[in-house]
């Protein structure tokens, strides 16, 4: 039971990344905006009889999830700073560079930067962790070019273009990733 609230507060947390934000929201004509819920929620202690219980691959499945909630507040960061500018304009054009360029990408370069620095040794693990990385990083160049695309005084519209691309491929993999951790969870017997 124990065992299963803790990868539920884990696995919140995990899954709040890479998604909040649509593909091709961007580029979209609406004025939709993307919310972000808080997973600010910390994990109890549990006592060490139960702790004893998990096998060695259960182990460090929760010490990847947990290892996977110290880059989360990067990412956070990033998306909050992102959420609401659906519809890019001249008018707006600066204020989204600004928050690019100040928020945005160094945020989401140190949360890429902290996911390569996870290692798990379980040849499965680490096969699924490598979509995520590969979506991440696909976002981090997708928030570049958009960066690029305002940076002048005209938006660049083939550059965004190129910016959507990248979000959507990126979400691809991330979700493929979400798919994939959800799997391998249950099959250590965590409901999830």
């Amino acid at each position: 039971m124990k065992k299963n609230w803790i990868l539920s507060i884990l696995m919140s947390i995990v899954l709040l990344g890479g998604t909040l934000i649509p593909a091709g929201a961007y580029a979209s004509a609406a004025d939709d905006t993307t919310t972000a819920t808080s997973s600010e929620e910390s994990i109890v202690d549990y006592d060490y009889a139960e702790e004893q219980q998990l096998t060695a691959e259960d182990q460090e499945f929760l010490d990847y999830l947990e290892a996977l909630e110290a880059t989360a507040s990067y990412e956070k960061k990033a998306l909050d700073a992102v959420a609401g500018d659906t519809y890019i304009t001249s008018s707006n054009r600066k204020s989204f560079f600004l928050k690019l360029n100040n928020t945005v990408i160094p945020n989401y370069t140190k949360y890429v930067s902290k996911l390569k620095q996870i290692k798990p040794e379980n040849a499965e693990l680490k096969k699924i962790h490598n979509k995520l990385i590969k979506g991440s990083y696909a976002q981090l160049e997708a928030y570049q070019l958009f960066k690029k695309s305002v940076s002048k005084t005209t938006i660049n519209r083939t550059v965004f273009k190129q910016g959507n691309d990248k979000i959507a491929a990126g979400r691809k993999s991330i979700e493929q990733y979400h798919k994939e951790i959800k799997a391998y969870g249950e099959s250590l017997g965590f409901e999830m």
